[in-house]
């Protein structure tokens, strides 16, 4: 008799995290004794984030599940609303794949819906990047909360895995394995400067700027402020090139859409604007340009991998542990452009040299994929409370 599959059923709800997922996504259906299940949900299907789910198909991934979750809408209410459809979508797709392991990452609705609708089936959860802190938004306790419905724990440092911990895991269960979008920034092949212009319809300039902002989510209603504060700023630098990506599906991300919308119709000889520039792109561009901006969670973990000055502005990523290459500043015009001026001094470029990145460790969906293994088909998720 032939052995059974270990099924494990990976859900994907944006286009940053099945970029980052990627090289467990190859181990998976590389190992001869796993089952890889795809379930995709969120923004990739939606035409207003660009339909992200097609390019899944064309990396050559079987989707299993398409979960649709997302309303119209730009309130506290449609995300509420979004993750009950959610739910109930990721219950029954869980009950028609039964899989042995359904593996989350992060803290977005998106994967609390999964988380909830996994722990409620019985089924083990594995979850990635738990244990991290995001105080200006609302996915701080959403992570927390997806930590204590999980059985295994992939952290992306000793301090996250401790304080997974100290939130009652077992420390047998808790592994500190990296962030998992390293793999790609040091493995992917890029695109050249010349294939990257042509794919992008632009030219680089000397400076160049990347910039992701999304809503603070523990704030009401400050979008529209904060981002009219950053393009004030930008406008000091009208040397510079600016990439602009558009944010996540966040209670006032349409806010942000519009302004920036608005932004490159006016500055459209050094602006473009992308709705999703995809891992390879966004990597390539990585390597082009002189500064990220904004306060995404990549500008703090995989952008210090490349050297590369990044500033985090305001409070949303407020909490996590950060390399010496990220300034952080205040969301006021002046704030902003005095940390650009910095990032762009020669002494700020010689201590980037320098910098270390604490997220970085070799092997982690290797790691990840021998711990789940090694698990197998669980009995029981039956766990106790683990005190310190």
């Amino acid at each position: 008799m032939s052995k059974q599959l270990l099924k494990i059923a990976v859900v994907t709800g944006s286009r940053a995290e099945y970029g980052l997922f990627k090289p467990l996504l190859q181990l998976i259906q590389k190992d001869r004794s796993l089952q890889l299940q795809l379930l995709v949900t969120g923004m990739h299907l939606s035409p207003e984030f660009g339909l992200t789910f097609q390019q899944i198909e064309t990396d050559g991934y079987k989707i299993n599940e398409k979960v649709e979750m997302l309303i119209s809408g730009d309130t506290d209410s449609a995300i509420v609303k979004s993750t009950a459809i959610g739910m109930m979508g990721m219950a029954d797709a869980l009950q028609r794949l039964q899989p042995d392991w359904v593996v989350v990452l992060g803290d977005r609705f998106e994967t609390f819906a999964a988380a909830f609708a996994a722990h409620q089936a019985k089924i083990p959860v594995a979850h990635l990047h738990g244990g991290e802190l995001t105080e200006g938004a609302t996915d701080d306790a959403m992570r927390h909360a997806i930590t204590k419905m999980s059985f295994l724990h992939f952290t992306s440092t000793d301090i996250y895995r401790k304080r997974v911990i100290q939130l009652g895991e077992s420390p047998d269960r808790v592994l500190n394995v990296g962030a998992i979008g390293l793999e790609s920034v040091r493995t992917l092949k890029t695109l050249s400067k010349k294939e990257l212009e042509k794919q992008l319809d632009m030219k680089f300039g000397k400076l160049n700027f990347l910039v992701t902002y999304h809503p603070v989510t523990m704030e009401k209603q400050t979008a529209e402020q904060q981002v009219r504060q950053l393009l004030l700023a930008l406008d000091r630098f009208p040397e510079a090139t600016l990439i602009f990506t558009m944010p996540n599906a966040d209670a006032d991300g349409r806010v942000i859409m519009r302004l920036l919308e608005q932004y490159a119709k006016k500055e459209s000889d050094r602006v473009k604007l992308f709705t999703s520039l995809g891992q390879l792109r966004y990597l390539s561009a990585l390597k082009q340009v002189q500064l990220v901006i904004g306060n995404s969670s990549s500008g703090i973990i995989e952008v210090p991998d490349m050297h590369i000055a990044s500033i985090n502005i305001g409070i949303r990523q407020q909490g996590r542990v950060k390399s010496e290459s990220v300034i952080d500043t205040k969301t006021d015009t002046n704030s902003i452009i005095k940390a650009i001026r910095y990032s762009l001094s020669p002494e700020f470029s010689r201590k980037i040299k320098k910098a270390s990145n604490p997220y970085n460790k070799k092997g982690t969906a290797a790691a990840i994929v021998a711990r789940i293994r090694k698990a197998g088909k669980l009995g029981s998720v039956k766990k106790k409370f683990y005190d310190l």
